[in-house]
């Protein structure tokens, strides 16, 4: 592999593939504007046949208005919780100057070539906290165009100059007020005007902004809240059948052979079908399936299976660490530089296997017929599981229709590369034959025991300090699984940079430095989970960061002060965390606070936490002060609720989570053995937003990785007893 560095990556862009000229051309990539409103491929438009029938009227690919005044905004990016519906629709209602009540949603089809995300190379899909990144520019234009088309549909029915038109909350006016009209009723004759091109349109200034940089509802919330929104675990057709499919207990086994007598007999089995997963069953409804699959004797093959368990595997991964990996980053000479050095510290941080463990069960409702194939769920990548459908169901990518339907959570679950879910159940239907529509469903135990994880980790560090407690060293050896490996976003020759992001593009400047990784290979299959690899190397980063200060004889935050003097938006969360945590003022005994910073998906990060050590050495978090520079905050609501739902999920992880194996197979199963953080252990938030005018970056993941270190650098600074392994559980080392 060459060699890659992620050192002042200007934007998310460059850490994802580069599309072709013919993908940049046809995902809409036009330079800053993002959206070509003037193209050929404009949506039609059904025709009024009388004043009383309704419709909805297409502006362009993101925006229709109807004839009832309702404004429904295409929403490219799913939304299971982060808050795209309402951030993205907050951009097309500003520039459109709609009433905030007028504005609908709804998930846009799977079309790549309109609703690709540029960043993730013209893949439609959601991913890596781009949304906001991707779609800022897109949809203000996709609302500054239809807002122009209204405005030339009034000026055409008032016989009056466009210029001298006015709107407020859906309403076109005249100067003098006298004559005025609803986006509804210029919807139709708006929808026949040519869209004007990009570089015509007028953006809305910030001063003016009426809905930009204010909190309000979020736009599922009504629905999430009485019932009606409807979450792929909802929808069920007519005549459907359930799917459960029997998964070898090793990864990498197959079926050698299996017995379906037993279940057949029982009342509510439909079928039993081999899939190239395991066997599965279709029955009734889900009771029957669950007790199908349980009569099912299956024997497997695991010629090919990993049989280790994640204590040999930790064990494997610390005999690699003994030797160079590739290399990653490297400034100076850190092995010269370390031989010189006064004092040196070195240290190994842990980390497990993690599950995603969303709270909605995954589910992939199918109908599949000789020439289409129909899909309801909640598809994080529909350009991926389109033609991944298509393919196994021998059909043409454009013959295959996908439903998004809000998702109850991800964090990276529902964004396999293989499209694991629509691959099983588009399988499963069409090893049946596509009699019925079929809704495979994975149980909690699927999820927990069947994969996919974050993978496991181990990160091997070493710092030297001169005479005055200056850092003239520092190196960092990753070994991990590569997530990105044979997938379509990682380049031929390039190291996943998802395994040493935030390690290699350290921010802090040492002088000579060195990082390298190991991807060791297992059957066990790995994914990218909530922050991806900011999960590790944050930790790993500000934990040993905190040993290494001490050592220097400087306070944390003034140590992190000076070996980051060269970037102003890391200081700007560091210090706004700091003031607002009161560092530096006394704690009364027991007490401690721990600080951490850390910069990912483009978005900038502090925590401070509190914690209570008791004399059982037992600890609680308190509370968590948090500062984040994601740019210019679209709704800030929003970005609290993301920021402290990062901090509950990374602080699940810090104390609890884990998956391991026994001679290849999973320990845990569900919520029992795999232990998720619980109310009554949630700290204090308070979320501090930096104002700025940079463009928007994504929040859904930056708000994780600096959680676990800030509270472990708390414990350290209460007991001076280092964390170098997670979970951490919730007593201090002895």
């Amino acid at each position: 592999m060459k060699n890659m560095t992620l050192r002042d990556s200007a934007n998310l862009a460059e850490r994802f593939a580069k599309p072709s000229r013919r993908m940049f051309l046809s995902v809409t990539a036009l330079s800053a504007a993002g959206f070509l409103i003037g193209c050929d491929s404009k949506p039609t438009t059904p025709a009024a046949t009388g004043p009383a029938e309704a419709f909805d009227a297409a502006m362009n690919w993101f925006v229709r208005v109807g004839s009832d005044n309702t404004v429904t905004v295409l929403n490219k990016h799913i939304e299971f919780g982060q808050g795209t519906a309402t951030g993205l629709s907050t951009l097309v209602a500003e520039e459109m100057d709609a009433d905030w009540s007028q504005i609908r949603v709804e998930h846009a089809p799977a079309d790549a070539s309109k609703y690709g995300n540029t960043i993730l190379g013209g893949a439609q899909g959601t991913g890596g906290s781009t949304a906001m990144a991707d779609s800022y520019q897109k949809m203000r234009v996709a609302g500054a165009g239809a807002r122009a088309m209204l405005i030339a549909a009034a000026a055409k029915r008032f016989g009056v100059d466009a210029g001298t038109l006015a709107i407020e909350k859906g309403v076109v006016r005249t100067a003098d007020g006298s004559k005025k009209a609803t986006f509804g009723e210029l919807a139709a004759d708006a929808a026949k005007i040519a869209p004007p091109a990009v570089e015509t349109l007028k953006f809305k200034d910030a001063a003016n902004y009426t809905y930009v940089g204010k909190s309000f509802a979020r736009l599922d919330s009504p629905g999430k809240t009485d019932g009606s929104a409807v979450f792929g675990y909802d929808y069920r057709p007519k005549d459907a059948v359930t799917a459960l499919i029997a998964r070898p207990p090793k990864f990498g086994g197959t079926v050698k052979s299996f017995d379906d007598s037993a279940a057949k007999k029982l009342p509510g089995t439909v079928a039993v079908v081999q899939v190239p997963q395991g066997v599965a069953v279709l029955a009734k409804d889900m009771w029957a399936a669950i007790k199908a699959r349980e009569a099912l004797k299956v024997e497997w093959d695991f010629a090919k299976a990993e049989t280790r368990g994640s204590a040999e595997m930790m064990a494997d991964y610390k005999k690699l660490a003994s030797g160079a990996g590739v290399s990653a980053r490297k400034e100076g000479d850190a092995a010269a530089a370390m031989k010189g050095a006064k004092k040196k510290l070195s240290a190994d941080f842990e980390f497990p296997f993690l599950a995603h463990a969303p709270l909605e069960a995954l589910n992939c409702t199918v109908v599949l017929t000789a020439d289409s194939c129909e899909m309801w769920f909640g598809s994080q990548f529909p350009s991926l599981d389109q033609p991944t459908a298509a393919a196994i169901a021998g059909l043409k990518p454009e013959q295959v229709k996908i439903h998004t339907l809000y998702a109850g959570g991800s964090f990276g679950r529902r964004a396999t590369p293989t499209a694991d879910l629509a691959a099983e159940a588009v399988g499963v239907a069409k090893a049946w034959g596509g009699k019925a529509p079929v809704k495979l469903v994975h149980t909690r135990e699927d999820d927990i025991k069947g994969g996919y994880y974050r993978p496991m980790v181990l990160h091997r560090m070493a710092a030297g300090l001169d005479a005055q407690g200056v850092p003239v060293a520092w190196t960092n050896r990753i070994v991990t699984q590569s997530i990105m490996e044979g997938t379509p976003f990682l380049p031929a020759g390039q190291i996943d940079f998802t395994a040493i992001e935030g390690s290699a593009d350290l921010p802090y400047v040492f002088a000579n430095m060195d990082v390298d990784v190991h991807l060791p290979k297992s059957a066990v299959p790995v994914l990218w989970w909530r922050s991806v690899g900011h999960t590790h190397t944050a930790f790993a980063t500000e934990v040993f960061l905190d040993e290494v200060a001490k050592a220097a004889g400087k306070d944390p935050l003034e140590f992190r002060r000076t070996l980051l003097a060269k970037h102003p938006r890391h200081l700007g969360v560091l210090n706004l965390a700091a003031e607002k945590a009161g560092w530096g003022t006394p704690m009364e005994k027991g007490r401690a606070r721990g600080i951490a910073v850390h910069e990912s998906f483009s978005s900038f990060v502090a925590h401070v936490a509190e914690i209570t050590v008791k004399p059982d050495r037992s600890f609680t978090v308190d509370r968590v002060v948090c500062a984040v520079d994601c740019g210019i905050a679209v709704n800030p609501d929003v970005i609290v609720a993301q920021m402290e739902g990062g901090i509950g999920y990374g602080l699940s992880a810090a104390l609890h989570e884990a998956i391991t194996l026994t001679k290849g197979e999973v320990d845990q199963s569900n919520f029992t053995d795999y232990t998720i953080l619980r109310a009554s252990e949630m700290p204090k938030v308070e979320v501090h937003i930096v104002p700025s005018t940079e463009k928007p970056t994504g929040v859904g993941e930056p708000g994780l990785p600096p959680i676990a270190p800030a509270v472990a650098n708390a414990i350290f600074a209460a007991t001076g007893k280092s964390v170098r392994k997670l979970p951490m559980g919730t007593k201090v080392p002895a």
